[in-house]
């Protein structure tokens, strides 16, 4: 589906908040479907009656029998939807290791949106929250939608999952989520490969304290031949997402990067699939990883990245991939080690780090370098409001007359999804350097541990006009 852009992407999001999300009509949904009211005492009978355009609204309560989620099918047009309240108390899923799988399991379905839900790990062993599962060969689930989550307490070690896919997994959303404490924030796709995460939409989700990865995309070998799988070129978005590791990281060998992608299939189908990250937050790794790394096809724009300790953004070798098609630009970066480094870049492909803003003790290293403001670490406040502060005071955005010049030639990367939008939602002219599109006074949200919001907020007149709309 085309993403809504701008105002109107704005009204929408706004109409479906403001009127409930989930219209009721006479016991069915406008989707044409049937509401059912679910409680920890009915809920798992009802599970295997929903069909597409169903909805179960759960009640707030304690629920410990788990949310299977096995063949269960709804359609582009009438989805199956699980949700819990929107506000107040929330229905709590608690781990549960006796019920011998994970609290949400998925498997073999798809067209699903759950949201509004809190699961509590209990810091158990073996149990993560959400798990896509399965044989990887046979099993897939596709088309799920994750929102609104608070997933907390995960972390009885690393290998605990917040949000995981074992199995073939695409066109997934996983939007506004908390992830508070998990050995493993995200992790998609299987360690040796082969069950690709493909086409998805990461956004608005705050991941902090993790052990590992706050998320992780496995590297991928070739596509698996299942009906519906995407063929073509596609993109996977992580945008405007808060990644920390500020506390409860692990260190030594265990010692993860805060985001890593790996590469794409080496050839055939998928090959050409490229990550799009931007407008997201990266705060603190105090190990030896960077904020983030990747390998393959990605482009890096207008982030935010703040490392006390050490590095930023790396592209480097992995997992028997290189660094391909990169493209790293107008993004802001204060590291006390290197801020952005290309290394291994394949033979036949551009790695060019164009328009950043970059403040470290190596501020760029590699990769094909222009029209960039470099700095030392400690002279970053030279430039920029308020740069050492803790988040919430934190302010990234430029001093008057700091970081401008001419126009950055965008001829290599204004094909890309908001490629000309900056971490405040406002339009790039191409004379800042830096992930903010303009000086002086910070007119948006300033980086904090807490989700960001999705879009600027609505102008006054933009709200009279949706209230003469429907008054």
């Amino acid at each position: 589906m085309k993403r809504l852009n701008g105002f109107w992407g704005l009204t929408f999001v706004f109409l479906f908040v403001l009127f409930g999300g989930i219209e009721e009509v006479d016991g069915r949904s406008a989707l044409g479907g049937t509401i059912y009211n679910g409680n920890p005492g009915n809920y798992r009978d009802l599970l295997d009656i929903l069909v597409a355009g169903d909805t179960l609204l759960l009640a707030a309560g304690t629920y410990t029998e788990g949310l299977p989620i096995y063949e269960m099918n709804g359609t582009a047009g009438a989805p199956i939807t699980i949700a819990g309240p929107e506000s107040g108390a929330r229905a709590v899923f608690l781990a549960n290791p006796c019920i011998c799988y994970n609290t949400v399991e998925i498997q073999d379905s798809s067209y699903i949106q759950i949201h509004n839900l809190e699961l509590d790990g209990q810091n158990l062993a073996n149990v993560d929250a959400v798990k896509a599962s399965g044989n990887q060969n046979v099993n897939w689930a596709h088309h799920i939608t994750l929102e609104n989550l608070y997933i907390h307490d995960h972390a009885p070690n690393q290998q605990t999952v917040g949000i995981s896919t074992k199995i073939p997994a695409w066109d997934w959303v996983i939007r506004r989520n908390i992830i508070d404490m998990a050995g493993t924030g995200l992790y998609l796709g299987n360690s040796d490969g082969n069950a690709p995460f493909i086409r998805g939409l990461i956004e608005g989700n705050l991941v902090v304290d993790t052990m590992g990865y706050n998320m992780q995309i496995k590297h991928q070998n070739g596509r698996p031949n299942i009906p519906g799988i995407p063929t073509g070129d596609n993109q996977t978005i992580i945008r405007h997402n808060v990644f920390s590791k500020a506390n409860n990281a692990s260190t030594g060998d265990d010692a993860r990067p805060n985001l890593l992608v790996g590469h794409w299939p080496l050839s055939g189908t998928g090959s050409n699939d490229v990550y799009l990250i931007y407008g997201n937050f990266f705060f603190e790794n105090p190990t030896a990883e960077p904020l983030f790394q990747g390998t393959g096809n990605i482009a890096l724009y207008d982030n935010l990245f703040v490392s006390t300790d050490g590095d930023a953004a790396a592209f480097q070798p992995h997992e028997g991939g290189n660094p391909r098609l990169v493209r790293a630009f107008n993004n802001t970066v204060v590291s006390a080690g290197t801020g952005i480094r290309v290394t291994g870049g394949e033979g036949g492909y551009q790695q060019n780090v164009i328009g950043n803003a970059v403040f470290g003790a190596t501020p760029l290293q590699g990769g094909s370098q222009s029209q960039n403001v470099t700095g030392a670490y400690g002279n970053a406040d030279d430039y920029l409001t308020n740069p050492y502060a803790a988040p919430g005071l934190l302010d990234l955005y430029p001093l008057p007359g700091t970081l401008t010049g001419s126009p950055l030639d965008s001829s290599s990367f204004n094909t890309f999804t908001d490629w000309n939008q900056d971490f405040n939602f406002a339009t790039h002219d191409g004379t800042f350097r830096g992930a903010y599109a303009g000086e002086g006074q910070n007119p948006g949200w300033l980086p904090q541990l807490a989700r960001k919001p999705l879009g600027p907020p609505l102008a006054f007149s933009e709200f009279v006009f949706l209230s003469a709309i429907f008054n």
